[in-house]
């Protein structure tokens, strides 16, 4: 951004406040709901590998549950705009919660898989809606901080919830980390009413902030998913990011097993989600500055950068290493991708933008893990680590045509 419109900016007045109550307790809600997820997403196929059902299995359990995560996106601009936002936070929250706790009576791939398949509609309901109401209650010009702000409270469980299920599994078993697990993802239910049902629609972006594509278009129809599907400015940005979660996917589910020893995993679960969350408000805070559109593409390279180290393992350096460049990435993807995306679409849209965002998100880490697994399978764990940095190279020619 130039001198002069940083000083016309100034002359305008103060920012307004970036954090106000209904956005705290979205940010609130997010911690809850997602550490409730978190700490199960590396225990459930670790759980099903020790049931019996081999790496394979495990690969079934992600994918399941992203298949389903899926599905509720797909419908959850219609149901948002039907029932409100609280009423279907409150439904999710009780479908991400409760599945758990039915864990402990059997570790067969059935019951692994059945309640992957529950658990995946909250979890697509725990990611869109706050991520739209974020867009729609914080200020249009610091809506990329915002986002910013919002990985870290997204970021914040991963960090902190997946390794330590990895490690509360490994010290003190299964079932406790299931029921702890459904507990805090029931908190949720508590600060849900002081949420809006039926957000107020926000400002335009100013155009300083803005990136260089085109301005958003004009209110009218609430955008539909085929009609995001069919839009090439949403799509590549989207396509782009999913190539990235699709690797993020993978190393939750086999980094465990690709890596002997559950410290070494568990550290170094600790350090990609650790990069990711700083790297997502950094690209907050230098988007609206400087435009989303120009950080994808490095992005993207770093993100591949750091896969490609994984040829190494389980050489420990060369794993930590990896999860820090590969984390950066990613995080920067993430909020540039979808910084991009609002800023391409009328706030009637925001809940359409959401849900496509996470589509690519769970929809590449579905992906990612199921078909992982076979290649792992057969031609070992740094032959398909190589593979998946292939794979994110080829998304490079969609970053640069965003």
């Amino acid at each position: 951004m130039s001198e002069s419109l940083r000083d016309a900016g100034r002359a305008a007045g103060p920012r307004p406040r970036l954090v106000t109550r209904p956005l705290a307790l979205v940010f609130a809600a997010t911690v809850t709901s997602l550490t409730g997820v978190f700490l199960l997403l590396s225990v459930v196929p670790m759980y099903a590998v020790d049931g019996g059902a081999g790496r394979a299995g495990a690969g079934l359990a992600t994918g399941a549950l992203m298949l389903t995560t899926v599905l509720a996106e797909l419908a959850l601009p219609r149901l948002l705009t039907r029932f409100g936002y609280r009423t279907v936070l409150t439904a999710g929250t009780l479908l991400l919660a409760l599945p758990p706790l039915a864990l402990p009576f059997s570790s067969g791939t059935a019951m692994v898989v059945l309640t992957s398949l529950v658990r995946g509609l909250g979890f697509g309901v725990a990611v869109v809606a706050p991520n739209a109401l974020v867009a729609a209650l914080a200020p249009a010009e610091r809506r990329g901080e915002a986002l910013g702000v919002f990985g870290i409270t997204a970021g914040a469980p991963s960090v902190l919830a997946l390794p330590l299920g990895v490690w509360l599994a490994d010290r003190i078993g299964y079932t406790p980390v299931f029921v702890a697990s459904a507990a805090v993802a029931l908190a949720t239910l508590a600060v849900l009413p002081g949420i809006p049902n039926r957000p107020p629609r926000p400002s335009a972006p100013p155009s300083a902030s803005a990136s260089a594509s085109a301005s958003p278009p004009a209110e009218g129809r609430p955008l539909g998913m085929v009609a995001a599907l069919r839009s090439p400015a949403l799509l590549r940005p989207a396509l782009a990011f999913a190539s990235t979660a699709m690797a993020a996917g993978i190393l939750i589910t086999f980094l465990p097993q690709a890596v002997p020893g559950g410290a070494v995993a568990a550290a170094a679960l600790f350090v990609q989600p650790a990069a990711t969350t700083a790297a997502r408000w950094w690209a907050g805070r230098a988007g609206d500055r400087r435009g989303a559109a120009r950080l994808l593409p490095p992005a993207l390279a770093l993100a591949a950068a750091g896969i490609a180290l994984l040829v190494l393992v389980p050489h420990p350096a060369a794993v930590f290493a990896s999860m820090a460049l590969f984390g950066t990435g990613f995080g920067i993807t993430q909020n540039a991708s979808l910084s991009m995306m609002y800023e391409r679409t009328p706030a009637s849209g925001y809940g359409t933008v959401s849900a496509l965002w996470n589509i690519g998100y769970d929809g590449g880490m579905g992906v990612g893990g199921a078909a992982f697994g076979v290649a792992a399978a057969g031609a070992g764990y740094p032959a398909a680590f190589a593979m998946t940095a292939a794979v994110i190279l080829l998304a490079l020619p969609l970053a640069r045509r965003s």
